[in-house]
């Protein structure tokens, strides 16, 4: 077909020239673009042959149809109200989206060239396709349309307010954030902070069992979001889970960085906040050991931190919990994307000596991962339809974004996601010593989410061929945050376990031989706490101890509640 060269070279120039340009337009939607490289792009010529016959024939059969008569609307929840299927217009529009929106990721499909090119590429076509959905757009909306003559404008108006109102706080709303206040509706579970330095609080919380198991437990958030993901409502806190389940229970409350925070490094976190909180909570319970849990990048810190213990001959924590951690970057999804040596340069240009990474930047690239749901979904709502967004404590969370020293940015996002030095014994020093995982000879409960597009389910198991100690996998359902936050009241999801607690060099493997459980993980990792906490002992009368520890402040303190 003669047609054939002009499409294969039409598509060829298309990507050459505009696949770098479309990364570096998400770039300036909040955060900074991956380097992209200019190089001729080459394709599967029998891929795109056989796209360009699918696509011709399909458009052809849209435009015989015209507008005489609706066609078939695309089975896609933005065009899922009657309104696009009864406008023939409307309908036309999404399906034509529909198509040109497969042609260009089959497109992207077809590009030969190493793995992360071709990641880049598809990200790429997919925040361009996602954009220019109609349903994006008034003109070309029937539901926003709809809701506009329904309201005599009134629904514009309310649009043009709430856009104005998230352009002077620099993102999408993506709930009713005038519903939920932190200590007040989220974030309740009563305690004290009982120190604090520049960098964190350490909150206990009231025992709410007569006994308490002797080994005290020590939560690690991340340090890129806020604590209270751990403790939004009653009936779906970890936290008051532990409590409840007779552990005497402390958290990490990172502080908000400011401009007094710029300098702060990777090392400072490590020594200053992890190592540190370890050894308060120590004296406080007077416990030789205590246990830990670590949850995403609180889970590479503790474990960073324990292998700084080792190498100086210390054993301070009994057993770890793992939560959606990476500790082998070798898969990091679709984050890596971002990640190469020009970027982490120009970040380590820019803030590695000193500066803030404001936490909307943060925000803004993992919404962009999902721009569907998380970007999009909320730009129809909010300003084409005037709607304020449904309550959502875990979205209010979500929203409540931290900022980062650019020193422990820079720091690391060479030291992980682009060189993966953790996992290499010896080579990172850290603290003044050696970091070597292979000396951490303690039991690990490894949690991973299946669907998790941040920390990898593969990424997840992976840690189980780094630590050499005892071990526990369990996989739960969902993704990055639904698939931890899963308390056992709700009865939801299911989660895998092996009754015979092997651990196969795939993940692939263990899924073979794993069972599948109804509920929540919870109830799994509880049993498995309790065996690592020691004997019950009375419960505290009071937070702290003596005078060197005592209450400063009620939970959930100041840190949490400073904004970006």
């Amino acid at each position: 077909m003669a047609s054939e060269p002009i499409w294969t070279e039409g598509v060829q120039q298309f990507f050459t020239e505009h696949w770098s340009k479309a990364l570096q337009t998400f770039g300036q939607l909040g955060t900074v673009a991956p380097a992209a490289d200019a190089a001729q792009v080459q394709f599967d010529v029998e891929k795109l042959q056989a796209l360009q016959q699918s696509y011709i024939a399909q458009a052809s059969q849209l435009w015989s149809g015209g507008l005489s008569q609706a066609p078939q609307v695309p089975k896609d929840r933005r065009f899922a109200s009657e309104n696009w299927a009864q406008n023939p217009l409307a309908a036309f529009t999404a399906a034509a989206y529909s198509l040109n929106s497969h042609a260009l990721m089959g497109m992207a499909e077809a590009v030969q060239a190493d793995e992360k090119t071709r990641q880049r590429i598809r990200f790429a076509v997919e925040q361009w396709v996602a954009a220019m959905a109609p349903s994006n757009f008034l003109a070309l909306n029937p539901d926003a349309q709809k809701k506009a003559l329904e309201t005599k404008g009134e629904s514009l108006s309310k649009g043009l307010q709430n856009m104005l109102q998230d352009m002077g706080k620099g993102y999408v709303s993506m709930t009713d954030e005038s519903v939920f206040e932190v200590g007040k509706n989220v974030a309740t579970t009563e305690g004290a902070v009982v120190y604090e330095n520049d960098i964190f609080q350490l909150l206990e919380y009231k025992p709410l069992t007569e006994k308490v198991h002797e080994r005290p437990f020590l939560l690690v958030p991340p340090c890129i979001n806020k604590f209270y993901i751990l403790d939004l409502q009653p009936d779906n806190s970890l936290i008051r889970y532990a409590v409840s389940q007779g552990h005497r229970t402390f958290v990490i409350s990172w502080r908000n960085p400011d401009a007094s925070c710029a300098h702060l490094t990777w090392d400072d976190y490590i020594e200053r906040a992890v190592i540190e909180a370890i050894g308060v909570v120590q004296e406080i319970a007077g416990a030789a050991q205590i246990n830990a849990l670590g949850f995403c990048v609180g889970g590479t810190m503790l474990a960073t931190a324990l292998a700084v213990l080792a190498a100086r001959g210390q054993k301070p924590v009994a057993s770890a919990t793992l939560l959606t951690t990476l500790l082998d970057f070798s898969d990091t999804g679709i984050l890596d994307v971002f990640i190469d040596e020009a970027f982490v340069k120009n970040r380590e240009a820019q803030m590695g000596q000193g500066g803030l990474l404001k936490g909307q930047e943060l925000a803004a690239t993992f919404s962009f991962l999902r721009p569907n749901d998380l970007v999009w979904n909320y730009v129809v709502g909010n300003y084409l339809k005037g709607e304020t967004p449904p309550a959502f404590d875990l979205l209010y969370w979500n929203s409540d974004a931290t900022n980062l020293p650019g020193p422990w940015y820079a720091w690391y996002l060479r030291n992980t996601y682009l060189e993966n030095n953790l996992i290499q014994p010896g080579k990172l020093t850290v603290c003044g010593e050696k970091i070597d995982f292979g000396h951490l000879d303690l039991p690990v409960y490894i949690y991973g989410s299946r669907e998790d597009h941040i920390v990898p389910i593969n990424a997840s198991y992976a840690a189980t061929k780094v630590l050499p100690g005892d071990k526990r996998f369990v996989m739960g359902a969902s993704g990055h945050i639904a698939g931890v936050i899963n308390p056992p009241a709700k009865n939801k999801r299911s989660h895998w376990i092996r009754s015979d607690n092997a651990l196969p060099q795939t993940l692939e493997d263990w899924i073979a031989g794993a069972d599948e459980f109804a509920g929540s993980w919870w109830t799994d990792w509880a049993q498995w706490l309790k065996g690592h906490a020691g004997k019950q002992i009375a419960a505290p009368k009071r937070y702290g101890k003596g005078t060197k520890f005592k209450e400063i402040e009620a939970a959930p303190g100041r840190y949490v509640l400073q904004k970006a």
